[in-house]
């Protein structure tokens, strides 16, 4: 096989969660482009149906789903109708996220907390078992959770991100393990500092220390782009890495190395 068709993923069919905005749609935009049909979940109806135009002109099959992943009852019919319209799910990214910075675990409430563990953790948990349990039926699959530079770093202003983002190592880790039997492989990538909604704040004048401190740490000099990560989920998502399970692969400017 040429180098080329190993990150080919058309005929695969694609469920890129928090696909509507940021990261989640760069690596939507960018599994389109590499060949494959590509389902979005978002909660925002407006924001959907713009990146599914964005989608359906790179000429790929597409569907977009109003769905709020910490809405655990809708999880399962919402995936069986993407396997309905496209097909069945070849590829997941775990990518919706939120992130509530209330300055520490002193000012953070239970309600925050749980929050954010519902949708950084827990949907991801009970995503991936139902497109696991899809996927061990084929014998083929690719899991994709998106983790962070907090999976490493300790966050005193947002415990709860950072905790949910540790956390999904280790869950990467142990569904790895547990799915490669079945042809799945597991893993996920802990992207920088990428200009998103999420990031915006510390690009203001108001973080102009914080955001000075970024660039003199990362290597590349600057934030990344949301397409950037594209590259990393089409390798992970393709059959060049049908080989590797249970890795976190940091997409991060050299954020990490110093």
């Amino acid at each position: 096989m040429t180098a080329s068709a190993s990150f080919n993923l058309a005929g695969r069919v694609a469920l890129v969660t928090g696909g509507n905005r940021g990261i989640g749609r760069g690596i939507a935009l960018g599994f389109a482009q590499a060949g494959a049909a590509v389902a979005i979940f978002g909660r925002n109806a407006e924001k959907n149906a713009e990146v599914l135009a964005e989608l359906k002109a790179t000429g790929a099959r597409a569907l977009a789903l109003a769905v709020d992943v910490t809405d655990r009852t809708a999880l399962e019919p919402a995936f069986r109708r993407v396997e309905v319209e496209l097909g069945p799910v070849d590829i997941l990214v775990n990518n919706a996220g939120i992130a509530n910075v209330t300055g520490g675990i002193l000012q953070e409430t239970a309600e925050s907390w749980d929050a954010v563990i519902e949708t950084q953790l827990n949907a991801v948990f009970l995503l991936s078992k139902i497109a696991a349990a899809s996927m061990a039926t084929r014998k083929r699959g690719k899991i994709i959770n998106v983790g962070s530079m907090y999976s490493y770093f300790g966050a005193g202003p947002i415990p709860s991100y950072s905790a949910a983002k540790g956390a999904i190592v280790q869950l990467t880790r142990s569904m790895a393990i547990e799915l490669a039997p079945h042809g799945i492989q597991v893993n996920a990538i802990a992207p920088g500092w990428v200009e998103t909604d999420m990031t915006a704040v510390v690009r203001t004048r108001e973080f102009k220390t914080m955001n000075d401190e970024i660039l003199a740490r990362t290597p590349a000099g600057r934030w990344g782009q949301p397409e950037e990560m594209a590259g990393t989920a089409i390798f992970l998502a393709s059959s060049a890495a049908d080989f590797v399970t249970g890795e976190t692969i940091r997409v991060d400017g050299g954020y990490a190395i110093r």
